[in-house]
């Protein structure tokens, strides 16, 4: 009880992370469908505007970045690569920020007592760049929760932020292009994935992703030396 009271943080956090990107994604596709011809109106400075305040919702797990680049890409084309990058950053940044001001490594701390897990710490401790970059390349694992989970590992801002930035480019890159194609903004968020190419693309991050970060997770063999 000690141990749940002193870590709830951490563990509640993880929780709400997952839950509540479903939640505000499903309340703001239908605003967004029923809004469309207003918002394809809206002028460069209300973009700007839209952009930090995505930066926020990003920040605190309201906003997946898969959903923003679908909506982004159906309105401003090709134009949203560079919004959607500087906000994912932002976001990675002030989530690694706001949890190591809140944790001051008090879950590492206690999760680091666990022999098996402080293995598991160690090895991404020594691939951290490798890890956080297939961890970001997967289509299926949750935005903020990565971020929120890097953060408490003690991983490195300048990996998490370099990972995070090359590990997003390819599902970033599709989300958008998704979107462009698109003829409705009804069908692309009900069915996003709804092209046999979108799904095998999909499936490729998803496999690599699994698989990169599979490999690096897995114990390495020290090498001795032999005089």
């Amino acid at each position: 009880m000690k141990h749940v009271s002193k870590y709830s943080f951490a563990l509640i956090s993880s929780v709400c992370l997952t839950i509540i990107p479903l939640l505000f994604t499903s309340v703001l596709t239908l605003w967004v469908i029923a809004h469309e011809t207003e918002i394809g109106g809206y002028s460069g400075k209300v973009w700007a505007l839209i952009t930090v305040l995505c930066c926020l919702t990003s920040t605190i797990a309201f906003t997946p970045p898969t959903f923003l680049a679908l909506v982004f890409g159906y309105f401003l084309g090709w134009h949203a690569i560079l919004p959607l990058f500087t906000l994912n950053m932002v976001a990675i940044f002030l989530v690694n920020l706001i949890t190591r001001w809140l944790d001051k490594d008090r879950f590492k701390t206690y999760l680091s007592e666990n022999s098996k897990v402080r293995n598991i710490l160690e090895n991404i401790k020594h691939q951290e760049l490798k890890i956080i970059f297939f961890a970001k390349l997967s289509p299926v694992l949750p935005f903020a929760l990565t971020n929120f989970v890097f953060a408490l590992s003690g991983a490195k801002l300048r990996n998490i932020l370099s990972g995070g930035f090359f590990g997003m480019i390819p599902r970033t890159v599709l989300a958008v292009w998704t979107g462009y194609q698109a003829k409705e903004i009804r069908r692309l968020l009900e069915n996003p994935n709804e092209g046999n190419l979108q799904k095998i693309l999909l499936i490729v991050l998803l496999v690599a992703s699994i698989a990169g970060i599979f490999y690096f997770l897995q114990p390495r063999k020290k090498t001795r030396n032999v005089n």
